[in-house]
């Protein structure tokens, strides 16, 4: 079996769409939709209107509708320096030509017309002046002086926060910077008599130890107003139509994650904040993607929750009450946009990308290839209390009387789920011969609150839980117990193990305590020491928010979740794959473990990626990621086998 050949099948080529805008009268819908392409090393996005594209490309995102329908604005690469990214109108409804309103050397978003037509806004970087050096031997030295000064796939962000800018519409002019400092920003929406912008930011002096993010007005002429006071951990937030409420994303205690985030209100003024989707237990910070709430009038809103592996489109009410789902069935909905009459919505299930589709119509859209489909089974919790949801791919060709290898794959996380939208790993993985076996355990999202808290640390201070590595451990095994005893295709001799991240933490943690039951484990950007994580991580200091105490109070808590503690135990292959500028679990947490089996004498195997951060499976290079794919098909062939029996 070719695995070149399965990896560039599943990643060459592929169409998707990306997001999309309805036009303000409801009667065309702008999407972006993107092409990988392995030969040339690049994802291609351009815009496209009602079935065709509009732009040329390479890199064209975020269209916006201007107020009265006639010119949609979108984002670029199209300036003069490589890196420059550009904002662009262009003509929709009359002639003219498209014109570059503004260029920013530091990437551009959040794009957002003003309701008169005249401004537009969108956030940017505003990188300090050593960034204007010949070189970095030229830089001045970085005085570093907060935590979450550098992240994942941004690199350094303090000397370059995201700020709002706006600028003229028409062109003429330059963009002007509405929030100078050293504070981030994210998200514009408009006020609607045009006077101001809304946005999310952690603005108080102490953000970084409580970790509380606000929602603010911002004027056009005076300096920004706090909505929220440091009362939770907000953002994605839209203005309603009449002006005289904000919705938003979020939760109420920022040090204590995970939580079912919310959906809020509070008006204009700063009072009556208020959850609106207390009666629906499950989180609307959904992985497949989430944004802003979308106003239908001035009491009605748009939003999307996650529901045990399927995402939902919900109608929501200001007053509370109980959420009115949209959509339904085995479906995840990725993006999603309101106007006129039309309700718009990106929706993928197990065998496609995700495709536009209509409340009025169904999919409009038609750019993305089917693949194979899977089995949705549960398993019961070992200690009984619960089921937990878990799927199962065949591959293709499938014989019933044959037995296969098996792929036990778990997600990272560990709040985020497994679900109805195409996941190419399954893919690859069962077109190359192997069931692949995937679950949604204890601590995830998709389910109540209580069950993705229920491995918060054993010490903290909020809600003290199991902690990691405990029935999340167990729920994985019993998955595993579960398929292998249900169906009988499944080899148990023949079992191997992926995860990534927190997956990747399960990897190791298992290939410690049950190493017995797999031929060989993958562990990829994973965290495998937890006190040196929380010592070098983008993030570092926030997990404290899942464990309990910090590292410093209480360093033996860290270590004694810490899958690296059973390395000795360790016996069963191992593959280690690591981004080398992953910087959400640095590379020494593979080195750490690499070198500690190494010394053992044990079986273990280490790629690195250069130029690859955390999202490398996901976001890498089109080369990157199939490169990577073929190593872990060759590396299981190799250690499972890969025939029927």
């Amino acid at each position: 079996m070719d695995h070149a050949a399965i990896a560039q099948e599943h990643i060459h080529g592929l169409s998707f769409v990306t997001s999309l805008s309805v036009a303000p009268d409801g009667g065309a819908i702008a999407s972006v939709v993107g092409t990988a392409d392995v030969d040339e090393n690049t994802t291609r996005t351009r815009v496209w209107l009602d079935g065709a594209p509009i732009t040329a490309g390479p890199h064209d995102g975020n269209p916006t509708w201007s107020p009265d329908g006639r010119h949609l604005a979108f984002t670029s690469r199209r300036g003069e320096k490589k890196g420059d990214s550009t904002l662009h109108v262009m003509p929709i409804t009359g002639p003219g030509e498209v014109r570059t309103v503004c260029t920013r050397a530091d990437g551009l978003g959040d794009v957002a017309w003003s309701p008169d037509g005249r401004l537009i806004g969108f956030t940017s970087r505003t990188p300090d002046e050593r960034y204007e050096a010949k070189d970095v031997s030229w830089q001045a030295p970085r005085k570093v002086e907060r935590f979450f000064s550098r992240l994942n796939g941004e690199d350094w962000v303090f000397d370059r926060p995201n700020h709002v800018y706006v600028v003229a519409a028409d062109g003429t002019g330059k963009a002007r910077n509405l929030t100078p400092g050293e504070h981030q920003h994210s998200g514009v929406t408009w006020l609607p008599d045009s006077s101001g912008i809304v946005t999310c930011a952690a603005r108080h002096d102490s953000w970084d130890r409580d970790l509380a993010n606000d929602v603010y007005v911002v004027p056009l002429e005076g300096e920004p107003r706090c909505l929220t006071n440091q009362a939770g951990n907000y953002h994605s937030a839209s203005v309603s139509p009449d002006g005289a409420h904000v919705a938003y994303i979020g939760d109420d205690f920022p040090l204590v994650y995970p939580q079912n985030s919310r959906v809020r209100v509070v008006g204009i003024d700063g009072t009556g904040a208020r959850s609106i989707t207390d009666m629906l237990d499950r989180t609307f910070m959904c992985t497949v993607g989430f944004g802003a709430p979308v106003w239908l009038d001035d009491a009605t809103l748009l939003a999307q929750a996650e529901d045990r592996g399927e995402t939902h489109l919900y109608t929501l009410t200001i007053d509370g009450s109980a959420p009115s789902p949209i959509t339904k069935g085995s479906i995840s909905v990725h993006a999603f946009d309101a106007a006129g009459d039309t309700v718009a919505w990106l929706q993928s299930d197990v065998t496609r990308l995700p495709e536009i589709h209509t409340l009025a119509d169904g999919q409009i859209s038609s750019v993305t290839k089917e693949f194979r489909g899977w089995e949705k089974f549960a398993a019961p919790c070992a200690d009984g209390t619960d089921e937990i949801d878990a799927w199962i791919m065949r591959p293709p060709d499938f014989d019933p009387d044959a037995t296969y290898p098996v792929m036990l794959n778990v997600h990272g996380g560990p709040f985020t789920q497994y679900g109805e939208t195409l996941f190419d790993e399954a893919q690859i993985q069962s077109a190359a011969g192997f069931v692949v076996l995937m679950s949604n355990p204890r601590g995830g999202s998709g389910r109540h609150t209580s069950w993705g808290q229920a491995i918060l640390g054993t010490k903290h201070p909020v809600v003290a839980g199991s902690g990691w590595g405990s029935v999340d451990v167990d729920d994985v095994m019993a998955v595993l117990d579960t398929a292998l005893d249900r169906y009988p295709f499944c080899d148990p001799d023949r079992v191997g193990m992926i995860g990534g991240s927190y997956g990747g933490y399960m990897a190791t943690e298992l290939a410690g305590r049950y190493g017995d039951r797999f031929k060989a484990i993958c562990s990829e950007r994973a965290v495998n020491n937890l006190l040196t994580e929380e010592w070098s991580s983008d993030i570092g200091t926030a997990f404290r928010s899942e464990h309990g105490p910090d590292p410093v109070e209480d360093p033996d808590e860290y270590r004694r979740m810490s899958p690296i503690r059973h390395a000795d135990d360790i016996h069963v292959p191992m593959l280690l794959i690591h981004s080398e500028e992953d910087w959400r679990c640095p590379i020494n947490q593979a080195e750490e473990l690499w070198i500690t089996l190494r010394l053992l004498g044990r079986d273990v195997t280490f790629y690195r990626f250069p130029g690859e951060n955390h999202e490398l499976s996901r976001t890498g290079s089109p080369v990157h990621r199939k490169m990577r794919a073929e190593i872990i098909l060759d590396y299981f062939a190799d250690k499972l086998g890969r025939d029927p029996a």
